[in-house]
């Protein structure tokens, strides 16, 4: 996520750069074959390139506008997992007593007790953000464009999620535990089921009564629908076929697009040269140079497409990068940021020793 309140132009102009060149390239090639070569039938009405030009606009701000909703919702899960996971350690610390004990428990162990449940939620905050990174075969292609492969190292600095995810995790839960998580499928599902597991003997015990353990059971369901949440938008695209005809509509107004600004601009030189052909002097050099600017005033058209191209090509780049908001880009969700800030607020309510420093991260630029 970006922090600052205007993003650089710069790394925007470097991270399409390679489009704008091969967009310049289209529209001289054009431009040659009319000017130089006489094509003058080379060329389309701007009646219906306006018209596919309005089409491809509604398209793109539709995929902007459902990306932008992706984003929303993940960002309001985990605003909710930040929330009840301070909610969760609060009951852990208040709840967890030798009020209704049998046989009385050191405060050690007590304590000890307390900072397992929470050592565990912060193992399933790194599981599932470790499962929200993991790579669909509809986000690899963008991911891994040179471009995108730049900018990542440019701007982000090596951060825990380059740390396989069994060794991000047993810091954080017993070897019993660790076996069992990963000998199943989905980890961070395994962790609150533990959890669950782990409340329901401290019942027994005495530990926790039961309308406190029934209060803490519904916390553990509410992570259980963040995680669903997280998990539809991780799981389930922007739908492939918007996303494909988009990218085609988007390409071959960007493929017309020079065809039919031409015209335009040949009828503006004519109408120089018709206006200094009015002049009876043209001796004059800067009469000369403005002639032969207007008879070849077609040539303007060439940065004129290459922009128009650059516009509509980066808002469905953008879109198409945003639709996935927990990769870690700069559009995206720092859930990698909020997963170490969840950690340290929560460690700090029970007291607990040894946490970890907030990151530090490159360029306005948080994961």
């Amino acid at each position: 996520m970006y922090t600052r309140r205007i993003f650089p132009v710069k790394g925007v102009i470097k991270w399409t750069r390679r489009h704008i060149f091969l967009f310049f390239i289209l529209a001289t090639i054009p431009v040659v074959l009319f000017d130089l070569m006489r094509w003058k039938w080379l060329h389309i009405p701007w009646l219906p390139m306006g018209v596919l030009g309005t089409a491809v606009a509604f398209l793109v701000s539709f995929k902007n506008n459902a990306s932008y909703d992706r984003l929303w919702e993940a960002r309001k899960i985990w605003g909710g997992i930040v929330n009840t996971s301070r909610s969760w350690t609060i009951m852990v610390k208040d709840f967890i007593t030798n009020t209704h004990v049998k046989q009385h428990i050191p405060e050690e162990e007590l304590q000890n007790i307390k900072r397992e449940l929470v050592h565990r939620h912060v193992a399933w905050l790194t599981a599932l953000r470790y499962q929200m990174r993991t790579e669909r075969p509809w986000e690899m292609h963008l991911k891994n464009t040179k471009s995108n492969l730049e900018f990542r190292e440019s701007q982000y600095l090596v951060c825990e999620d380059v740390t396989p995810v069994k060794e991000a995790i047993k810091p954080y839960i017993s070897d019993k535990e660790y076996k069992e998580v990963f000998a199943k499928g989905n980890q961070a599902s395994q962790l609150l089921g533990i959890q669950s597991r782990r409340l329901k003997e401290l019942m027994e015990q005495g530990l926790i009564e039961d309308f406190r353990h029934m209060e803490m059971a519904n916390v553990l369901v509410e992570f259980y629908t963040l995680q669903g949440k997280s998990e539809r938008i991780k799981n389930f695209p922007y739908p492939r076929q918007y996303a494909t005809l988009n990218y085609l509509f988007v390409w071959s107004f960007i493929l017309l697009l020079p065809y039919g600004v031409m015209e335009g601009f040949e009828v503006i030189g004519d109408r120089v040269l018709d206006e200094l052909d009015k002049h009876e002097i043209r001796t004059n050099m800067m009469h000369q140079v403005q002639e032969f600017i207007a008879r070849h005033f077609v040539w303007f058209s060439i940065p004129f497409s290459t922009l128009l191209s650059w516009v509509f090509h980066t808002m469905e780049v953008i879109g198409e990068n945003t639709e996935n908001p927990f990769e870690g880009g700069p559009n995206d969700v720092p859930i990698t940021d909020l997963s170490r800030s969840i950690e340290i607020d929560i460690r700090q309510l029970i007291d607990d020793t040894d946490i970890p420093e907030p990151y530090e991260w490159k360029n306005d630029i948080v994961m």
